[in-house]
């Protein structure tokens, strides 16, 4: 896939970085020294979410559970720095969303036939409670930059219970009927790239990528911010 540069729709408050406050050249968010200590999620992550895992492969979740999107990846792991600058998009601080997609923008070559963004719905009523959707910010960002376009057509209907305390059985249960292909148009055969801020359990993920296929999408891929690790490596400590 041919990257192009096309633009970005926020605009840096400063040049400060977003993080430790310290003097910015012109064209960063980050400091190197904030940079360099960034939870990157670059090792002994899963083939298949992407979620940081005890080690290389597959993890014990996703041999037992096949999700339905084809592979996961994600810039770091939901902790320290990278978990504050998601929590502060989400509280309103909306020019975070470019600071993380200069993240995300790198990892597109592991996509290269994607051809549709996609983002993860929220409902209406919660959409209009926080004033915007974080996930369709960055993934918006990620099509001025590179020129891929945004697939509209999903929606989130009702509201579904929290998913990290539950089992898999329970997570896939809790999505049924939560989310909607309202706009069939453009998606066959079409390769998806679906972003969002967060994977968690990556339940969510995979229903969206089922109602896709389902609609006629080829192969759905899934982008993310950052990525909760597996649970078992914090046992270990």
């Amino acid at each position: 896939m041919r990257i192009a540069v096309l633009g970005k729709l926020f605009s840096h408050p400063n040049f400060t970085c977003d993080l430790c406050g310290r003097e910015v050249f012109e064209k960063e968010h980050i400091c190197a020294d904030c940079k360099e200590h960034l939870p990157y999620n670059n090792v002994n992550f899963c083939i298949c979410c992407g979620r940081r895992s005890l080690h290389e492969g597959y993890c014990i979740e996703c041999r037992a559970h096949a999700p339905r999107y084809d592979f996961a990846r994600s810039a770091f792991v939901y902790e320290r720095d990278a978990k504050r600058m998601i929590l502060r998009l989400k509280q309103g601080d909306k020019y975070f969303a470019e600071t993380l997609a200069d993240f995300l923008l790198p990892m597109l070559v592991d996509f290269p036939d994607a051809q549709l963004l996609a983002y993860v719905p929220m409902t209406e009523k919660a959409e209009k409670k926080r004033g915007f959707n974080q996930a369709k910010l960055l993934c918006e960002e990620l099509s001025a930059w590179s020129g891929l376009p945004v697939f509209g057509g999903l929606s989130k209907v009702k509201e579904s219970k929290m998913q990290k305390s539950l089992g898999i059985c329970e997570r896939q249960k809790n999505l049924k009927g939560c989310f909607k292909v309202t706009d069939r148009r453009g998606l066959k055969k079409k390769h998806v790239l679906l972003v969002d801020d967060t994977l968690t359990t990556g339940a969510t993920a995979s229903e969206i990528a089922d109602l896709l296929k389902k609609a006629g999408a080829k192969r759905v891929y899934v982008l993310t911010a950052a990525s909760v690790p597996d649970r078992r490596i914090d046992e270990r400590r």
